[in-house]
């Protein structure tokens, strides 16, 4: 598309200057949402980002399919192509001179045509040693005169092409004066890199003398020696690893045509010193490799060194989406060769991935542990914690249709402040301070009219006449991750913790796991914990430290829920040992319901979420719950959260 001018000196146009500014920002939420899933189903923040950028978005194809294009393409120019090209139109436009020739020869009666008809007889069987053989032959067919000066220049314009992109074209009509200039140029050239290599003091001053006699023949205008040998040696190269690809008959036979080049042996000798010029200054390139080619489509010398630096490009690539080098980041993707080889979506889909990444980083979603991983930070473990609240309030509502929705500050009084409305927030509107900012905000950005934005409104802060303290007990032991329950238990204790820290905010919430031993822990663990074999499900320490945090808070309304899919089959003695026994030993059983009876008497009731239907299991927390006043919920995975989150709720009303 060409831009379109419109009055004014307006135009439109595709948009060139960096990322288009129409198109829609990254979606961050969803991003958040799926890395979520991945780092509280047990993989680190940092593989859970890598697997998303791999994977993609649903509108916008992930690093493994563009790796897959980049193959597929890859493998579509060995299966689709062959190196022989030169050969076979050198041995084309031969034969056809040879056969004008002997048309032209074979009606005259004289001597000198039966001996000119001999000399064509007695020329060697190899095209390259035919085509030398000719060189002093005076042609009488003017096809075989045109054919064979083809030859000449064909090679001249595929040797020159193999080294210099784009000269093929410019040579189409090469005369002596240009054969002349690009002689000059190579002398010029070899001189150049020479001097670069001896160290020359003045070699800026050399280059910019070089540039302005020939530049014509760099198109790429680089501004110094060394980024002109990084371009001459690329292609270089891959003019070298495109002769190793061809058979050793093939190469002697290139070998011995380029003499004829032009006409002008100079040529392929001034070639041979440019290449061993550029590979003593470029050792790191690929001098060495091959590719095996094995289609019908036959190519030149020119179009060879191309699909060779296609497919060097092809793997390079692929390294920069495989990010698998140490500090490797999407800005290293080069997006110019990405849309050479794929197309301008590819450089889309690249652009969209990295600023997806980059916008990740930027607004904090992660940040460096002290043992330098990397970690959710805070801001997206409130983004995490508000979506799974949300689904689970959604849950709430399908499931009952008249759950309760009063607010806290239907249990509290007025502070006489307010603060910013967030979602979730059930608290009446502070309607002078939320007419206040829209008036304020409309004024700041020039509107005449007030327009109220969700931006604007606050709500009534309130204070609590009671508080809860929480305990939120959830079992780690294996069973849990090998019975796929791990992210659903996850996701509900993100979610109460959610609820509690901007709804309850004056409820103490202590997270607890259980598996061979129970440890309190602050969410950032709890979300960043994998699943380990470790065989114990120790409610009774548990229960102990569910104790100690209710004691802490003895103001506070007692709270214990519990979620669990086995039968306890460890405690703790004395000494802090923990035993493990399977069937459960008496001392276990007793000393959990030991436990749960101190519970009761601080009036904390147990309330059990069992998953599965162990039948020892049912039993046992059967029990708990009639030692405590408490209940036993049996939810399925997908309704865990929403029945963890609504028996606190109904627990706190109570």
């Amino acid at each position: 598309m060409t831009a379109v001018p419109l009055p004014d000196g307006y135009s439109y146009g595709p948009w060139h200057d960096g990322p288009d500014p129409l198109a829609p920002p990254a979606d961050l939420r969803d991003a958040l949402d799926e890395i979520g899933r991945e780092v509280m189903a047990g993989a680190s923040p940092r593989s859970a980002l890598e697997e998303l950028l791999r994977r993609g978005t649903d509108r916008t194809s992930g690093l493994d399919e563009l790796t897959r294009r980049l193959w597929q393409r890859r493998s579509q120019i060995q299966r689709r192509n062959n190196l022989d090209g030169t050969l076979q139109e050198v041995q084309r436009l031969l034969q056809e001179a040879l056969d004008a020739e002997r048309r032209e020869l074979f009606p005259d009666p004289d001597d000198e045509a039966r001996f000119r008809e001999a000399q064509l007889d007695a020329l060697p069987p190899g095209t390259a040693a035919a085509v030398n053989e000719l060189s002093e032959y005076d042609w009488r067919s003017e096809q075989g005169r045109e054919n064979y000066q083809k030859i000449r220049d064909l090679l001249g314009q595929e040797l020159m092409e193999s080294r210099f992109q784009g000269m093929k074209q410019a040579l189409q009509n090469a005369g002596p004066e240009d054969v002349e200039r690009i002689n000059e140029m190579l002398s010029d050239l070899n001189d150049l890199l020479a001097a670069h290599a001896q160290g020359a003091e003045d070699i800026q001053e050399r280059f910019d003398d070089f540039m302005a006699k020939h530049g014509e023949f760099f198109p790429e205008n680089p501004r110094n020696v060394e980024e002109l040998i990084d371009a001459l040696a690329e292609r270089s190269a891959a003019a070298q690893r495109m002769l190793n690809s061809m058979s050793a008959e093939q190469r002697a036979e290139l070998a011995e045509l380029t003499q004829q080049a032009f006409g002008d042996p100079r040529l392929a000798q001034q070639l041979a010193q440019l290449d061993s010029q550029l590979r003593a200054a470029r050792p790191g390139e690929d001098w060495t490799g091959s590719e095996r080619f094995r289609g019908n489509n036959p190519l030149g010398m020119g179009e060879g060194a191309q699909a060779m630096a296609d497919l060097a490009e092809l793997d390079a690539l692929a390294e920069q989406l495989g990010q698998s080098y140490p500090g490797a980041r999407l800005e290293d993707i080069d997006l110019e060769a990405l849309e050479r080889q794929l197309g301008k979506d590819a450089g889309v889909d690249a652009r969209r991935l990295s600023e997806l990444e980059r916008e990740l980083r930027r607004q904090g979603l992660f940040e460096r542990a002290a043992d330098g991983s990397l970690r959710l930070s805070p801001k997206a473990l409130r983004r995490l914690g508000e979506t799974a609240l949300s689904d689970i309030v959604n849950a709430l509502r399908g499931k009952t249709g008249d759950r309760e929705t009063e607010s806290a500050g239907a249990a509290g009084e007025p502070t006489g402040a307010s603060r910013p409305w967030r979602f979730g927030d059930m608290q009446p509107w502070d309607v002078p301070r939320t007419i206040r900012n829209a008036v304020l905000r409309s004024v700041s950005v020039g509107e005449s009219a007030v327009r109220l934005d969700v931006e604007d409104v606050e709500v009534v802060e309130t204070e609590h006449r009671s508080r809860a303290a929480v305990a939120l007990l959830v079992d780690t032991s294996w069973s849990m991750v090998q019975e796929g329950r791990w992210l659903p238990m996850k996701r509900t204790a993100l979610a109460l913790h959610q609820l509690i820290s901007t709804r309850f905010r004056n409820d103490a919430l202590q997270l607890i796991t259980f598996g061979r031993y129970a440890t309190s822990v602050e969410l950032p663990e709890l979300i960043g914990l994998e699943g380990a074999w470790e065989q114990g499900t120790n409610a009774h320490h548990g229960l102990l430290l569910a104790g100690q945090h209710l004691r802490r808070h003895p103001d506070a309304q007692p709270v214990v829920l519990m979620v669990t899919d086995g039968e306890p089959t460890a405690h703790l003695e004395p000494d802090g040992e923990a035993v493990f026994d399977y069937p459960p030993q008496p001392r276990t059983l007793h000393k959990t319901l030991s436990e749960v009876d101190r519970l009761a008497k601080l009036g904390a009731s147990v309330t059990v979420f069992r998953l599965g239907d162990d039948p020892r299991l049912t039993a046992f927390v059967d029990v708990i719950a009639r030692r405590s006043g408490g209940r036993v919920v049996a939810p399925d995975l997908d309704g865990l959260g929403a029945a963890v989150v609504g028996d606190y709720l109904r627990t706190r009303r109570r």
